[in-house]
């Protein structure tokens, strides 16, 4: 066992875990943070997506160990009630979500590929979400959402 001091939304939180336990555990099990989600576990869907030093990372794969002092945001530190990021407003706007399990991930790559470019095509926006699952095929309306909440931001 290790301590590891993680800022995560803006805060410093102290947790001991194995260096190898993945970080969506401490997230999840040590903070009480109900985004991101478990999906796979593998690096596949998405769900777990947080964002390290505001790079898009998929925490179910990322150990302890590799965290160090990094800042971590997730979907709670995106965004308030009060100052919704502007894609948790487009995601509204456009009627996205149906589960909501994935939009977790749809929003953490976005918000993170919208930081390097500002007008993004749509065939842009298709391949940075590459690799991020949706089961409930609600593909067209998170693109329409990405680039309505593109707009807003350039």
């Amino acid at each position: 066992m290790a301590q590891f001091r993680v800022k995560v939304n803006g805060t410093v939180h102290t947790i001991e875990a194995d260096p190898e336990m993945p970080l969506l555990y401490a997230l999840r099990d040590d903070l009480g943070l109900s985004n991101p989600h478990f999906g796979c576990g593998l690096n596949q869907c998405g769900a777990c997506t947080v964002h390290l030093n505001g790079v898009a990372t998929r925490s179910c794969v990322t150990p302890m160990s590799r965290v160090g002092n990094a800042d971590v945001t997730t979907l709670q530190g995106l965004g308030t009630p009060e100052r919704p990021h502007p894609l948790q407003t487009a995601y509204v706007e456009e009627q996205v979500p149906q589960c909501g399990y994935c939009l977790n991930g749809w929003i953490m790559t976005a918000a993170a590929f919208l930081k390097t470019k500002k007008r993004p095509t749509e065939a842009e926006i298709r391949q940075a979400l590459t690799g991020v699952k949706c089961r409930c095929g609600t593909h067209t309306a998170i693109v329409r959402a990405v680039k309505s909440a593109a707009e807003k931001m350039a």
